[in-house]
Order: structure tokens, then C-alpha cells, then sequence
């Protein structure tokens, strides 16, 4: 009797878990990777930022489509919030995010989208 208590407590902590985990994959609804999907390219930046810049210079002849949000702004601050994030720039690429001016990464999560940047 006491190995059957067990195992309908254990079964129904099993339970609460996966359902946590499952609330715990939605993503906020101010997080840009809602709107990028699979493939699309979201970049917080702001406008004082050097390596912002910097980056978006090197999209320029690789011809990257993205879409920029100014950190700035009511909408780029409650994405930098959403993923959490206390610098820029950060790249959303589908629903990977690279934190910073990292050209490996960036690279990396851009040549399967046919980007050549770096």
C-alpha cells in the first residue's frame, strides 16, 4: 500500500512538472521571437551603440533582411526585457538569440538562411 502512495504521489509531481514546463516554453508576448518565426532576423540596437553599427554595416553587402528594434523605444525595451537581455546588440535569428557583437555566432545561426556575412 505505502509503494502505491508513493508512485500516485511521484506520478502527480510528474504531472505538475511537465505542466510547469510546458507554461514555462511559452514565450512572453513582448519576445521578438514570436514575430520571427523560423527564419526571420530581429536586431535590438540603439542608435548610441557602436557595435550596433558595426553590425549593421556587415549585414549591408550580405544583403541580410531584418528588422531593427530601438531599445529606445517602449517596443525595444519591452523586448530587451521579455528576453531578458541588458546589452545590445542582440540578434533574433528564427528562435535562436545571439547576445552581443559575436560574428561566430551570428554566422553560424546566417549561413543556413543563405547569408554570407563574415
Amino acid at each position: 500500500m505505502r509503494v502505491l502512495m508513493i508512485l500516485l504521489v511521484l506520478a502527480g509531481a510528474g504531472a505538475f512538472l511537465h505542466f510547469r514546463s510546458a507554461e514555462a516554453a511559452k514565450l512572453h508576448p513582448d519576445d521578438p521571437r514570436n514575430a520571427s518565426g523560423e527564419k526571420g532576423i530581429v536586431m535590438l540596437a540603439a542608435e548610441w551603440c557602436g557595435y550596433c553599427r558595426r553590425q549593421q554595416k556587415d549585414f549591408e553587402p550580405a544583403n541580410v533582411r531584418y528588422r531593427v528594434l530601438d531599445i529606445d523605444t517602449a517596443e525595444g525595451d519591452r523586448a530587451m526585457r521579455a528576453l531578458g537581455a541588458r546589452g545590445v546588440p542582440v540578434t533574433v535569428i528564427g528562435q535562436d538569440v545571439v547576445r552581443g557583437y559575436d560574428t561566430a555566432a551570428l554566422d553560424a545561426r546566417l549561413a543556413p538562411l543563405g547569408y554570407r556575412v563574415y
